[in-house]
């Protein structure tokens, strides 16, 4: 299931074939320079330079291929994708320029999930030679973080329940010699209520837990990662309909994204004093299940009245916040599948993104539009805040109307970040409904590489 790490390889003159990009603009001049059974090659193959096409075209030496891209002097992740995807196993040297950020899509193209079943019609590998050695490391751990974000999420609740994700973690701590700590059990009831309340329902196999991660010098800036866990969610007593439970093996796509970033921060050595910090439970059904109505303590002292049971992932990532933010974090951030209304304001490509600070806005949007995965900022306002007054608790988990479901969803999250603390939170969908080239049809990573580039460009 993971994108192998020979797909990018340094370019030592080795026997290739070679890849020419043009576009509609481009493509005549192009072809002007080609025989006149060339042209007929690629005229049979209705290639006219378009996005994403490709071309085979026969020379004396074998044949080459074309590929066409919305600008050949500017390149963007997913220009190169349909070739990876289309063309035969062998080695590929791009003519006249370097890959750049191309070779991220070149090697996402080539992910499959074969957990359940071969893919008997899979070619490959294709390997992409590059002059660039510098980034081969770089862009090999990008894709394949990417690759366990998929991984994760594409695989069915029942094999990847939270003892599962306990196990991912003590993988990534093993590898990256990182402490790992797992609190289940009366412990966890005592110390994080409100992630026991919503996981108590769960069968034993698939009992609730609060997974930490702890790597990196002690004296570089602390920064917490926290992902939200919800291998499945049923919706609780306020049970979903069968179309909304559909896709909740998904629900845990803010701990895989956490997971992945994390390991992607050890990989690549980041300066940072990093923290990862993973609730998760199965929000199931049973005797004992929370009850709309309810009233649930938290970690942080704040009670919380249970308006409903269905917005249970921003309950766990409460007790999460609250444990992050008693480190004293110089910058935490989340990634949920927090809300059915930031899909509804943004669709399902765009992550919903809500800081604090606008900065912090700024660079994550920066470092997304720069590596092709571009959050979209929503707000936090405080005239909302009064949306979640309980009559009983201190608070609600969730209001009544229907408007600004995400941003006060935030704004919920909000009262369990410690005070002062640099703070983003992403609502990422964690799912593709349909294939893109170099983006598969299933488990997405939205968000993670603009959260990666922008630790980068503070800590790396």
């Amino acid at each position: 299931m993971t994108i192998a790490a020979d797909l990018i390889q340094p370019d030592r003159g080795q026997d290739a074939i070679a890849i020419h990009l043009v576009n509609t603009e481009t493509f005549d001049s192009f072809a002007k320079g080609l025989s006149g059974p060339q042209r007929a090659a690629l005229s049979a193959q209705k290639f006219t330079g378009g996005g994403y096409e490709v071309g085979i075209v026969p020379d004396s030496e074998g044949w080459f291929t074309v590929g066409g891209v919305a600008n050949p002097e500017s390149l963007s992740s997913w220009c190169m994708a349909k070739l990876a995807e289309r063309l035969p196993e062998g080695t590929y040297r791009l003519a006249d320029r370097e890959p750049e950020v191309a070779m991220f899509g070149w090697m996402t193209a080539q992910y499959r999930f074969t957990r359940y079943r071969d893919d008997e019609n899979a070619e490959g590998p294709r390997v992409l030679l590059t002059k660039d050695v510098a980034k081969i490391d770089l862009v090999t751990a990008e894709a394949q973080a990417t690759s366990l974000v998929r991984d994760l999420v594409n695989t069915p609740a029942e094999d990847m329940g939270p003892a599962a994700l306990e196990a991912e973690a003590e993988r990534i701590a093993g590898d990256y010699d990182a402490k790992l700590c797992v609190t289940r059990g009366d412990a966890l009831e005592k110390g994080f209520p409100m992630v026991h309340a919503v996981g108590r329902a769960a069968e034993r196999k698939h009992a609730p837990r609060l997974i930490e991660l702890e790597w990196g010098n002690d004296s570089h800036p602390r920064v917490a990662i926290v992902g939200k866990g919800v291998c499945f969610d049923s919706g609780g007593l306020d049970i979903k309909g069968a179309s909304g439970m559909l896709l909740m093996k998904k629900d845990m796509g803010g701990a895989a994204h956490a997971l992945a970033l994390a390991e992607l921060i050890m990989k690549t050595g980041l300066k940072v004093r990093l923290h990862c910090v993973v609730p998760a439970v199965e929000n199931a059904i049973s005797s004992n299940s929370f009850r709309p109505g309810d009233v649930l303590q938290s970690r942080k002292g704040l009670t919380v009245e249970i308006g409903n049971t269905d917005a249970e992932g921003r309950l766990i990532l409460g007790d999460a916040l609250t444990l992050a933010s008693e480190r004293e974090p110089e910058l935490v951030i989340d990634f949920a599948t927090l809300t059915g209304a930031a899909r509804v304001a943004l669709g399902p490509d765009l992550p919903a993104l809500m800081t604090r600070r606008d900065q912090t806005a700024e660079q994550l949007i920066a470092a997304g539009q720069d590596h092709d995965d571009e959050p979209w900022r929503l707000p936090l306002p405080d005239t909302y805040r009064e949306w979640l007054k309980s009559d009983i608790a201190d608070t609600n988990n969730a209001h009544t109307g229907g408007f600004a479901g995400a941003s006060v969803a935030g704004l919920f999250l909000d009262k369990f970040v410690g005070e002062g603390i640099d703070w983003a939170h992403f609502d990422t969908f964690a799912w593709r409904p349909s294939a893109q080239p170099g983006r598969s049809k299933g488990g997405a990573a939205l968000g993670l590489r603009a959260a990666f580039h922008m630790l980068r460009g503070r800590y790396g």
